[in-house]
């Protein structure tokens, strides 16, 4: 299993979050096509958490207070090289694990179709009818924590 230590930080000064936008760019942009605006758009007030694999950065998200006792988890990336090695799992639940400590009860994300049974195999539930977001097919999903 390959060793992963979380970072977080809530700047946009941070070189974590430097790190999380370089990963995003990598699958984002580079790879989906999204919008460099668009991929960047509400970065303030947000927790940002990256997973090393050294000093590699492998994987992201980015989370912020939707209402109270909820959190919404976006951005969620690994670059390719790290994929199938489950460190966004373990990023998952270690961001859990943070929302639970602050007292969170639900987490919330819209989730691309293509990473539906990812989130699944979680925990999380699919809520409702389907939308685009920067043109790709996205769900909301849930899970209570």
């Amino acid at each position: 299993m390959t060793k992963m230590i979380v970072k977080e930080t809530t700047s946009t000064n941070s070189p974590i979050y430097e790190d999380a936008l370089s990963i995003r760019h990598e699958v984002f942009i580079t790879e989906q096509n999204v919008p460099f605006e668009r991929e960047i758009e509400g970065e303030e007030g947000k927790h940002y958490f990256v997973g090393y694999v050294g000093t590699t950065a492998a994987v992201c998200a980015r989370a912020f207070l939707e209402s109270p006792g909820i959190w919404h988890v976006q951005r969620v990336a690994c670059r390719k090289e790290y994929r199938g090695k489950h460190l966004a799992s373990e990023l998952m639940r270690f961001i859990e694990e943070k929302a639970s400590d602050s007292g969170i009860r639900l987490i919330t994300l819209g989730a691309q179709d293509q990473a539906a049974p990812f989130y699944e195999r979680l925990g999380f539930k699919t809520i409702g009818e389907g939308f685009l977001e920067a043109g790709i097919p996205h769900h909301r999903m849930d899970k209570e924590i």
